[in-house]
């Protein structure tokens, strides 16, 4: 824990809150802590990124995660129904399966002597492929949806100078007019049950929707994949562990409406907090935020998480690191790249 309930770091930019009653209590008070500076680029975007970006119609109207206002229930609602506890638990045996056949193949090959990143062998499909059959989502570029999810983190949590915001906004807005292309059909159709289809019915405009598909197909599984390769790193013992300590979401954003005290420290308004969800001795569940942004897809990410760590168990201590492996190290995302690692003793480093 911190012994002060909210400090400003002048590096950040923010207002630091990490002491975990303090987080729990900012989180339950969203009249006063808003989220709406909850997506926005961390670092301000340049002209020639917005040009990129404005060419696609790119828009982040608030629907969920920054969403303060009267239509926010009801598009959590919708969304929520795809991630029922009952629905959750239904897709077990497929991420078992999925994890299963990865963990089968990284083996074989690491018998074979090969170095084996276990981020893109194990880790990168499943929780991606999962919550695709969860969202009735078929047909999408599965490579490419990684390449814009990690993309789209690095611009919008990420310190890119001019020339890399400009490439990951060509990302961004291929992604983007990916996402508006589905909406565009789903819009010709009636009766579906897949995630656009549902948006529209919902009377979402296209921006609306897309800002939902957005955010939801990047961190209903980019951010598991991260944890996934978190667990796998630290040898974990269980998903509460690393939730607890090293959570692949360590901190999200709000913003104070008025002046207000955390603790004893006073807050003006328009005060940008950075709230710590992991690592600093709070529950586990914090880590997946509280009150009514609460993230959809705990319930999803503990299952995928645990199932990865029962499935890779063996492999995992039978092999060592090749090298110490470089971090994704974005303001509210940290995880492994890539873990490299050889069966055991053909190097030095242990995992």
């Amino acid at each position: 824990m911190t012994g002060c309930p909210a400090r400003y770091d002048a590096d950040l930019g923010y207002w630091v809150v990490d002491d975990p009653a303090q987080v729990r209590a900012v989180m339950l008070d969203p009249a006063t802590f808003r989220p709406d500076n909850a997506v926005l680029a961390h670092t301000p975007l340049s002209v020639k990124a917005l040009r990129v970006l404005s060419g696609v119609g790119f828009a982040l109207p608030p629907t969920l995660a920054n969403n303060a206002g009267a239509s926010h229930r009801a598009i959590r609602a919708a969304v929520a129904r795809f991630f029922s506890p009952a629905r959750v638990s239904a897709v077990e045996p497929l991420t078992r399966s999925l994890l299963t056949d990865r963990v089968a193949a990284a083996s074989e090959r690491l018998a074979a002597g090969e170095v084996v990143d276990l981020v893109e062998a194990i880790a990168a499909e499943p929780p991606a492929l999962v919550v695709l059959h969860l969202l009735g989502l078929s047909d999408v570029p599965l490579a490419e949806l990684k390449a814009w999810s990690l993309d789209s983190l690095e611009l919008f949590w990420g310190c890119p100078d001019e020339d890399r915001q400009l490439e990951l906004a060509h990302s961004a807005a291929e992604f983007y007019g990916w996402l508006r292309s589905r909406t565009t059909a789903a819009r010709g159709r009636s009766g579906g049950a897949d995630l656009f289809s549902v948006l529209v019915g919902l009377g979402l405009t296209d921006e609306e929707v897309c800002a939902v598909g957005y955010f939801l197909l990047i961190a209903g599984q980019e951010t598991t994949t991260q944890l996934i390769s978190t667990a796998f790193h630290r040898r974990a013992t269980s998903v509460e562990e690393v939730l607890a300590e090293a959570s692949s979401v360590p901190t999200w954003r709000r913003v104070t409406v008025s002046a207000v005290a955390v603790g004893d420290v006073d807050l003006p308004a328009g005060a940008p907090v950075l709230l710590g969800l992991s690592g600093h001795g709070g529950p586990a569940d914090l880590a997946f935020g509280v009150g009514i942004h609460r993230c959809l897809g705990a319930g999803l990410a503990r299952l995928e998480t645990r199932v990865a760590l029962e499935c890779a168990s063996d492999l995992l201590s039978a092999v060592q690191l090749v090298e110490e492996p470089p971090m994704i190290d974005l303001l509210s995302f940290r995880a492994p790249k890539r873990l490299l690692v050889t069966a055991l003793l053909t190097c030095t480093d242990t995992l």
